[in-house]
């Protein structure tokens, strides 16, 4: 078969973004018979083998930079990416993130990554301006109308997509991420003082990472409370709150001006909560190899790439009970209820104090990371072009 791919999420430093690099790289390490066209704004760097061929096109605007909740790309620029699709004569058109859909030609199957009902669940909370819903809600009604095939990334993303997307559960493929290979643990002590250093955090105390974005709905604010009442709790004055992430949100809506309120309020949070802004991949893996653990507080997640990063590092997991971030983490997490800002505090102090608990969740950590890797997820997703494009050689 010949599969287009859309590419333009490639450069994004969001999570689809890494999800496009990683998916996109152990795909095309492994591509079976099939030939594949890259269709992009802005080639990769990145070298590809003779099955692959990249198809650059022109554009008035950087998609990476169109298609956040702030902003939408042009009719005219959706257009040409549509005619380029034509020119290709594909069998199937997979779209890794649905932020960057564009009205596909006729002929070839299309396959679009949903890879969680967020902003239905919690509409307010990811567009806080009606016309930015409105438009997210015509794409998204397009591409799931059109769609042979939809992906996502956990069972938990499933439910809700079925639930509140109204996409049948028969036509949803379930496949999943990865933790890139520099996240393992690090043991050498140099390395562990060096990332903290380089990213202004205290020499001492046990660190509990926060990774991520400052969406609404990444439930931060109870975060802060919760650590707030830690803090006052025996055996847990120590800790460090790490909060990682770009302030401006990439494009998408940030709370962070309100965080540093927060914290700026609370002499207790000021002197244990750091905002280090962006972290290398390299410096979070000595950051993780020492955590305390991983925090993930969010009402909801579509898979919680964080999370298996951390665990990859031997660290132990925090996220909301019955969610993804908990079928991401099996044996390695505590869950907790996220709209309980007592029972996030409670799991917090739980693994502070209790040493032998909080060491026999880290035990399993990187063990449970075996279940998802971008091989098996580069695997699941060629079986799901095939099925929907008939599965035959390019």
């Amino acid at each position: 078969m010949r599969i287009g791919i859309d590419g333009t999420t490639w450069h994004n430093n969001r999570g689809f973004g890494r999800f496009t690099r990683e998916l996109l790289g152990a795909l095309f390490a492994d591509p079976g018979p099939h030939r594949y066209v890259l269709l992009t704004d802005s080639p990769p760097a990145a070298a590809f083998g003779p099955q692959v061929e990249v198809v650059r096109v022109a554009t008035r605007r950087s998609v990476t930079e169109a298609a956040t909740a702030d902003s939408r790309r042009s009719l005219g620029d959706m257009l040409a990416f549509r005619r380029a699709a034509r020119a290709a004569r594909l069998d199937v058109l997979f779209f890794p993130a649905v932020y960057s859909w564009f009205p596909p030609p006729r002929g070839p199957a299309t396959v679009v990554t949903f890879h969680d009902a967020i902003a239905e669940h919690f509409p307010d909370l990811v567009f806080p301006h009606w016309r930015q819903r409105l438009a997210w809600n015509a794409k998204t009604w397009a591409a799931k109308r059109l769609a042979a095939r939809v992906l996502t990334v956990s069972q938990a993303a499933r439910a809700e997509i079925v639930d509140y997307l109204h996409i049948p559960a028969s036509r949803i493929d379930v496949i999943c991420e990865g933790a890139s290979a520099v996240y393992r643990p690090v043991t050498d002590a140099a390395e562990r003082a060096r990332a903290r250093v380089a990213n202004g955090l205290p020499a001492e105390g046990r660190l509990l990472m926060y990774v991520g974005g400052f969406a609404p709905h990444k439930n931060l604010e109870r975060l802060f409370d919760a650590f707030d009442l830690a803090l006052a709790a025996d055996g847990a004055q120590d800790l460090v709150l790490v909060m990682t992430g770009d302030p401006a949100g990439g494009g998408f809506h940030s709370i962070h001006a309100a965080l540093r309120a927060r914290m700026a309020a609370s002499p207790r949070l000021a002197a244990r909560v750091h905002f280090p802004g962006y972290v290398s991949d390299t410096d979070l893996a000595a950051l993780h190899s020492q955590a305390l653990a991983l925090v993930l507080p969010s009402l909801s997640e579509g898979f919680g790439l964080p999370a298996l990063e951390a665990m990859a590092c031997g660290a132990p997991v925090l996220g909301a009970a019955g969610g993804a971030v908990l079928e991401v983490a099996g044996r390695a997490g505590l869950g907790f209820d996220p709209l309980s800002v007592p029972d996030i505090a409670d799991a917090i102090t739980r693994l502070a104090r209790e040493t032998a608990f909080r060491d026999g969740l880290a035990a399993h950590a990187v063990a449970e990371t075996a279940r998802n890797t971008w091989p098996l997820a580069a695997q699941l997703t060629r079986a799901a072009l095939e099925r929907a494009g008939g599965g035959g050689a390019g």
